[in-house]
């Protein structure tokens, strides 16, 4: 794509020029990208936060509730109905962020995508070093013997099931997803690993994340590099330690 595609397609702010500058300068795999669902928005997943958002919507419960692990625990099909009906979205497909972020890697400038999200899409578009901090709905384990389901096998079952609730044809125990619900650790491997990614990048560029997940958002603590450059359409509670702040779609910013 042209270097002024995105340019013409979104009337970009001047600081969307500054950052491509700064990862055209960045030294090989001093860039790591930390993303959230204004990464994904652009693919047609909702995110959660904005206007018109899932926590916007009007469900039986409250959508916080619904995505807790007690709420799984007590009320599996209720869960199932949110889950499937909003949470997945086996359709979407990668956008230019997702693109340029695998493209940026294979170049060796990106060496970690960091995200909060759970669609596969980053996989998807080609990048290797993916750090999912919330899990994937493309892993699935069986609760009581430890099955392994891929994405379509759970649908099926979820399809198939009279009351909607996916289930181990092996022991018939409940299969969940491997997502991290309100109430839930993250998986400690993972976030390590996320620590080591930002503590050693020059370069850490935010995007589509209102930072207000924690402990996720806390990981901007780890940060010593020569930049950090948030891009989100509304403002973040860290903009102000931000060297670069762009208010725009980060799609559009990475159409370069």
């Amino acid at each position: 794509m042209g270097a002024d595609a995105g340019d013409e397609a979104g009337a970009l702010p001047p600081e969307a020029a500054t950052l491509r500058r700064w990862i055209g300068e960045c030294r090989p795999g001093g860039m790591v990208f930390f993303g959230g669902a204004g990464v994904s928005t652009e693919s047609g997943i909702p995110d959660f936060r904005s206007a018109g958002g899932l926590y916007s919507q009007r469900y039986p419960h409250p959508p916080e509730k619904m995505v807790s692990r007690s709420f799984f625990d007590a009320h599996p099909r209720e869960f199932y109905e949110f889950y499937f009906d909003r949470m997945i979205a086996p359709d979407a497909r990668p956008n230019q962020a997702h693109r340029k972020l695998a493209e940026l890697e294979r170049a060796g400038t990106c060496a970690a995508v960091i995200t909060q999200n759970i669609d596969g899409l980053h996989q998807a578009a080609g990048s290797r070093r993916v750090l999912e901090l919330h899990g994937s709905v493309h892993r699935n384990r069986c609760t009581g013997c430890g099955a392994a389901f891929d994405l379509a096998l759970m649908q099926a079952l979820h399809e198939e099931a009279p009351d909607g609730v996916p289930r181990c044809p092996r022991c018939g125990a409940v299969v969940k997803p491997d997502v991290v619900l309100y109430e839930e650790p993250l998986d400690g491997r993972i976030l390590e690993e996320a620590v080591r990614a930002i503590a050693a990048a020059d370069l850490l560029v935010v995007a589509g994340t209102s930072l207000v997940v924690y402990p996720a958002a806390g990981l901007l603590q780890y940060f010593s590099g020569d930049h950090l450059a948030i891009v989100n359409l509304a403002p973040t509670d860290a903009d102000r330690h931000a060297d670069l702040c762009v208010p725009a779609k980060v799609g559009e910013v990475l159409a370069f």
